[in-house]
C-alpha cells in the first residue's frame, strides 16, 4: 500500500511540474505575487492582532521546548536539522527574493547581528564549541527577540518578509534553548566581559566598513530607519555610548538565567 502511494504521489508531483507554467516562479519571486511584492501587503502595525499572536506563538514554542525537553530527547536530530535548515532557508531566501526583486545592493550583505547569529549558530550545528556558543548566547537570545518586540518591518502577514523575518528571528533564539537544552551548553560568567570584548572587536571594522560603503551594519552609522527602540538612543556620540550601555546591561540580564540553571545544577551553590 505504501509503495502504490508512493508511485502515485511521484506520477502526481511529475504531471503537476510539467503542467506548470516554466516562468511561473521566476515571476513569483520577482514579486508578481503578492505574498512576494515589493510594494505590496505593507503597512505593519506594531502590536496588530497577527503581531500579537506571532509572539505568543514564540513563547509558547520556548515554553513547549522547556516543559517537553524530556519527551523531546528522542527528536534531537530532528530538531537540530530543521532549525538548521530554517536559518540556512531564512538567511538564502532573503537574499534570493532581493536579487530577483531587483533591490539588492551592498547594504544587504549578511554582516547583521542577527546574520552573525545566524552563521554562529549554524557553525555549532555542524561542529561543537563552547566559546562560539558563548557570543551567540548574548547576541543571539534577547537580541533577536526585542527585534521582534520592535520589527524593522513595513510588511504585514501574510508576506514572504513577514514570515521570514519572525521565522528568522524565532529561529535564532530557539537554536540558543535547543544548544542549552539539548546539548548541555553553559556559559561561564566571565563570558559577559569575554563575549561583550568580542563583540566590539568585530564591531570595530564593520564601523570602518559602514562609513566606506555608505551601509548601517549592526546599526553602528544610525538607527533603524523604521520606529524601534534604536529610535530611543539619540544621536552623535551619545548614540554609541547609549549603545554600549545598553549592550552591556543586556549582556548582564541575559546571562541571569543561565546563572541560575548552573546554581541549580550545582546544589545552590
Amino acid at each position: 500500500m505504501n509503495k502504490e502511494f508512493s508511485v502515485y504521489l511521484t506520477v502526481v508531483i511529475y504531471l503537476s511540474l510539467n503542467t506548470m507554467n516554466k516562468t511561473a516562479l521566476p515571476g513569483i519571486l520577482r514579486g508578481d505575487g503578492i505574498m512576494f511584492s515589493v510594494t505590496g501587503m505593507q503597512g505593519f502595525e506594531t502590536f496588530s492582532l497577527m503581531h500579537l499572536v506571532t509572539l505568543i506563538l514564540f513563547i509558547f514554542t520556548c515554553w513547549w521546548l522547556v516543559y517537553y525537553r524530556q519527551a523531546l530527547m528522542p527528536y534531537q536530530k530532528i530538531m537540530k536539522w530543521s532549525l538548521f535548515a530554517v536559518l540556512l532557508a531564512s538567511e538564502a531566501t532573503h537574499h534570493m527574493w532581493m536579487v530577483f526583486t531587483d533591490q539588492w545592493d551592498v547594504s544587504n550583505l549578511p554582516l547583521q547581528l542577527c546574520s552573525l547569529s545566524t552563521f554562529i549558530a549554524l557553525f555549532l550545528f555542524l561542529k561543537g564549541n563552547k566559546k562560539a556558543f558563548y557570543l551567540l548566547y548574548f547576541i543571539g537570545t534577547i537580541p533577536p527577540i526585542l527585534s521582534m518586540v520592535t520589527p524593522d518591518l513595513i510588511y504585514q502577514f501574510p508576506h514572504y518578509r513577514y514570515i521570514k523575518y519572525f521565522l528568522h528571528h524565532s529561529a535564532i533564539p530557539i537554536s540558543v534553548l535547543y544548544f542549552i537544552l539539548f546539548e548541555g551548553y553553559r556559559v561561564p560568567r566571565k563570558a559577559v566581559l569575554t563575549s561583550f570584548l568580542t563583540l566590539n572587536v568585530i564591531a570595530v571594522p564593520v564601523f570602518f566598513l559602514n562609513m566606506v560603503l555608505g551601509t548601517n551594519f549592526f546599526y553602528l552609522a544610525s538607527p533603524t530607519e523604521t520606529k524601534t527602540l534604536l529610535s530611543f538612543f539619540g544621536t552623535g556620540v551619545w548614540y554609541y555610548v547609549t549603545l554600549e550601555i545598553a549592550a552591556l546591561i543586556v549582556f548582564y540580564i541575559t546571562y541571569l538565567p543561565m546563572h541560575y540553571i548552573q546554581k541549580g545544577e550545582n546544589g545552590g551553590n
